[in-house]
């Protein structure tokens, strides 16, 4: 058993690259807490594996007193000097204790260890290979589906994807392919952990690097994405050569590249824009596919008027509020959105000049000056008309 330990303990080594005088200090560890349990409590005794033979022993230990106070710690002098005829008062000594029945529980307890260690190292290598892979795509199949939970088959380990990283209506069965986000790996008692997503918007970025050549090459960069998955997605690109259209680049031929990330979502709809350093024009484009007739920004505030044909209110604000939510996300702004109509009549109500009776023969009139009127809403001021409605007034 000894000499097939060993060799076990050397194959082992060669074959998994866990080094072997680990796994003897883990079995020497191991045995001692299986003597104390079915053996001796006494805390002084330690475990010797010989390296060469792979003989465990069991030893006890105890200090040279001239006078026993303590026979579970103390020895004699003359009782040590049988043991080791170079110890003297003071020292340790170390004495065999090895039960007869101890191999047999040794070589179990040894196996136990080996296989833990093989199963943690193993566990360590499968770590180290997927935590390099956050933030990262992975294509899988589907395994088993469990409470709302499916496990994907990611090669070595299950992907864990629960339900609120599922996309909205989505129909997952057994042995369908689909890709993932890998959101994080963490260790746990089990072994390593992949948590993924279907819904993170990162999800169609990687997608977009890996279907789009120029993104991979960064002629065309991804500036911001914002996603509400399972409905849409806005992703706001541009380009670093004024010879390579982002927005083509992306749709591509016939839009085959962007169909692709939509096919793989289900049907997700996906809004590629041109990016702009200038708020009123990437505030314009995020709010495609409706026609923008106007952006007042608050540049303190960040805060946009948007003012938008009458026919095209409902399209910019989009179901439920969707577009301009998502808009707001992409740009980082508030946006207010009026039709034109409203924009109108909120204007107009602006240029009213409130007045009240005054005992006093000369009155001051000011005139409002309406600031950032549009010269598409066609909008005049005419004081005289203003000043002989004050008159009638008085």
């Amino acid at each position: 058993m000894s000499n097939e330990l060993i060799e076990a303990l050397d194959a082992i080594e060669e074959e998994r690259g866990i080094d072997k005088e680990v796994l003897i200090d883990a079995i020497e560890v191991a045995l001692v807490s299986v003597y104390r349990k079915n053996y001796d409590p006494n805390p002084n005794i330690k475990i010797n594996f010989d390296r060469e033979t792979g003989e465990i022993n069991v030893f006890g230990s105890k200090t040279i007193v001239e006078e026993i106070y303590d026979e579970a710690s103390e020895i004699t002098l003359d009782e040590a000097l049988k043991i080791d005829p170079n110890v003297s008062i003071g020292d340790s000594v170390d004495y065999k204790i090895t039960p007869k029945s101890f191999g047999r529980i040794a070589a179990q307890m040894a196996k136990q260890v080996v296989i833990q260690r093989i199963r943690e190292a193993e566990r360590g290598i499968i770590y180290d290979e997927y935590i390099e892979k956050e933030n990262e795509i992975l294509t899988g199949t589907v395994h088993r589906i469990e409470r709302n939970t499916a496990f994907i088959e990611l090669g070595k380990i299950e992907g864990i994807l629960s339900a609120n990283e599922m996309i909205p209506g989505e129909k997952l069965y057994i042995n369908k392919r689909i890709k993932v986000y890998v959101l994080q790996v963490r260790k746990s008692s089990k072994g390593p952990q992949v948590m993924v997503s279907r819904t993170h918007p990162y999800l169609v970025k990687r997608m977009f690097e890996i279907e789009v050549p120029e993104i991979r090459s960064g002629i065309v960069q991804i500036k911001s994405i914002a996603r509400e998955a399972g409905y849409r997605t806005k992703v706001a690109v541009t380009s670093s050569d004024s010879d390579v259209d982002s927005l083509g680049a992306c749709v591509g031929h016939k839009g085959m590249r962007v169909e692709m990330i939509v096919n793989e979502l289900g049907g997700e709809k996906i809004d590629v824009i041109r990016y702009s350093e200038d708020p009123v024009e990437f505030i314009s484009n995020a709010l495609s596919p409706a026609k923008v007739l106007l952006v007042r920004p608050n540049l303190e505030d960040k805060i946009a008027k948007v003012i938008v044909p009458d026919n095209q209110l409902s399209l910019a604000i989009g179901k439920e509020g969707q577009n301009a939510r998502l808009a707001a996300k992409l740009t980082g702004w508030k946006i207010d959105i009026k039709s034109e109509a409203e924009a109108s009549f909120e204007d107009d109500n602006n240029t009213n000049v409130n007045t009240k009776a005054d005992e006093t023969p000369e009155m001051d009139i000011n005139i409002p000056v309406l600031d950032e009127i549009d010269e598409d809403l066609d909008i005049e001021l005419d004081s005289d008309e203003i000043l002989g409605d004050i008159e009638e007034t008085e």
